[in-house]
Parts: C-alpha cells; structure tokens; sequence
C-alpha cells in the first residue's frame, strides 16, 4: 500500500485507489493513513469525525464506515491474495484492541519519505556538504503536491496534523534557502523569494532572506523596499515594528555591510546556528 497525504490524500492498494467520495470515511482513511502501522484509537476517529457531538449510534457508524473502507481495498486485492494477507481487506484494515491499524505492507508513504530526506539534508549540511544538503531538501519538498490533505474537510486532529506537516515543510524550505543562498545562488532565488514573500507578508525570515538575494544580485534599493513594506504591515496588522534583527539587516544593506557578501566567514556563520541571513549580524 503506498500512501501521499503531503497534497491530495493518495491511498492505494495493488495499484488501485481505495481513497472513497464521502466525506466521512475519507476523514477516517486519512487519519489512519496519517499513522500508518500504527493503531489509531476509536476515541481519536470518534473526535475527528464528530468533535464534542457523537451520535448514539456512534459506535455502529463508525463500523460502517470501516466496512465501506474494508470493501474498497477487497476490491482493489482482488480475487488472488498475497501470502501475508491471508484476511483479504481485514489485514490491510485491521481491528486491534481500543482501534484500527493501517497496515502497509512496506509501501511508501510520503511523510516517511519526506522525513527520511530531510534528515539526509540536515546531516550533509552538518558535514559541511552545501551541494549535497540542497539537493536532499529539494528532493524532500519534491515530495509535496499542495497543502497536505487538500482534498479532506479535515476535522480538530487532522487540521493540526496538516498545520504541522505544512509547518515542516517551511521550515525545509527556508533551509534549503539557507543553503542555496550560502552556494551563492542569490540570481535564481528572487523570483521564488518574491513569491513567497507576497505569500507570507509578516514572516520576518523570508522577508529577510529576499533582501539578502536581492542585495547580493545587485538590487540594493529593492531590498530596501522589502524592508518598507514589511515595515507597513507590521505596523498595519500587528502594531509592531520590525525585529532588532531586520533593522541590522537594514543597516547593514543601506551601508553595503561586508557581512552581506558571499564569503566564507560569512557562510560559516549564516550555518553556526539558527537566524539565517541576520546571524552574522548579530555579533556572534
């Protein structure tokens, strides 16, 4: 069974898809595949599909809806069972004490994949191998083929579990950013950078890192211009002026900053701990 949930929810079984139309057993397939080979309790499908008001016949619903799940992955086993489904649909779906397990009978599932490759880039941007991370966390974010569960009316455990998983893949994006900016690839990071700022207009960090690239392809009075519109909104939304840190940054590109340019002392620093592009602003 491969599982996708980092964009539309993709279960499939022998090729075939058994993700269902309905609503409610969508919701429950896309818990379980949250959690693959894990149990999943009743309590936490009850709470997913219902919240604080469960029907009476809670119990016999939910059996309903597995049943339907169950009948969907019969059909896409077919009549020839493998040797270690020897219960057809009830060894892929299967009953444990207090809950259901997705068993995936060692298929891929992205979020592993996602996970497994993100450590990779971590562990080569330990090492020291900027080429090497980049790629890994490309790869990683690769993966992704829109806001995770983008086709599930995700209920209170399933909004926080695609709140975290997008949560992460920012957080690997702005270190292959990090990366990217360190090998000198400022040119080809505008347009991306742009983006993503019009995106996410009060995250400091890319804020940040689209006026070191502008910066550094030549563009100092755009990078400026970065700084005052971020300026704007702060004060706009939130009533806050920028980070200490922004404004060092905005120091350092109104006096052309040597910390700004691509160095190795500079990339040194930009990687000796977290902050990015104002890490070597702030004097250690």
């Amino acid at each position: 069974m491969d599982i996708s949930v980092l964009g539309p929810c993709r279960v499939v079984q022998s090729g075939v898809s058994v993700v269902p139309t309905a609503v409610k057993p969508r919701k429950v397939l896309a818990l379980l595949a949250l959690y693959p080979d894990q149990v999943v309790s009743v309590a936490s499908l009850v709470e997913e599909l219902w919240g604080e008001s469960p029907p009476r016949s809670v119990q016999t619903t939910l059996q309903t809806y597995v049943l339907q799940l169950r009948n969907l992955i019969a059909a896409a086993l077919g009549d020839r069972l493998p040797a270690d489904l020897p219960h057809g649909a009830k060894s892929v779906l299967v009953t444990e004490s207090g809950g259901y397990l997705l068993d995936t009978q060692g298929g891929m599932v992205d979020v592993s994949e996602f996970e497994r490759l993100s450590g990779a880039g971590h562990r080569a941007l330990e090492a020291g191998d900027f080429v090497g991370a980049s790629a890994s966390f490309r790869r990683a974010l690769e993966l992704w083929r829109g806001p995770a569960l983008v086709d599930v009316q995700c209920g209170p455990l399933l909004e926080i579990e695609a709140t975290r998983l997008e949560e992460s893949r920012l957080g690997i994006l702005n270190q292959r950013i990090e990366v990217d900016l360190s090998l000198g690839r400022h040119h080809e990071l505008v347009g991306e950078l742009s983006g993503l700022a019009a995106q996410h207009p009060l995250h400091e960090g890319i804020q940040a890192q689209l006026m070191l690239a502008l910066y550094r392809s030549g563009r100092r009075g755009n990078a400026l211009e970065v700084y005052q519109r971020l300026r704007g909104v702060l004060s706009r939304e939130l009533g806050l002026d920028p980070s200490p840190d922004l404004q060092r940054l905005q120091c350092a590109v109104l006096d052309s900053a040597v910390e700004l340019e691509l160095t190795g002392a500079a990339r040194e620093a930009a990687f000796s701990g977290s902050g990015g592009p104002l890490r070597a602003l702030r004097g250690g």
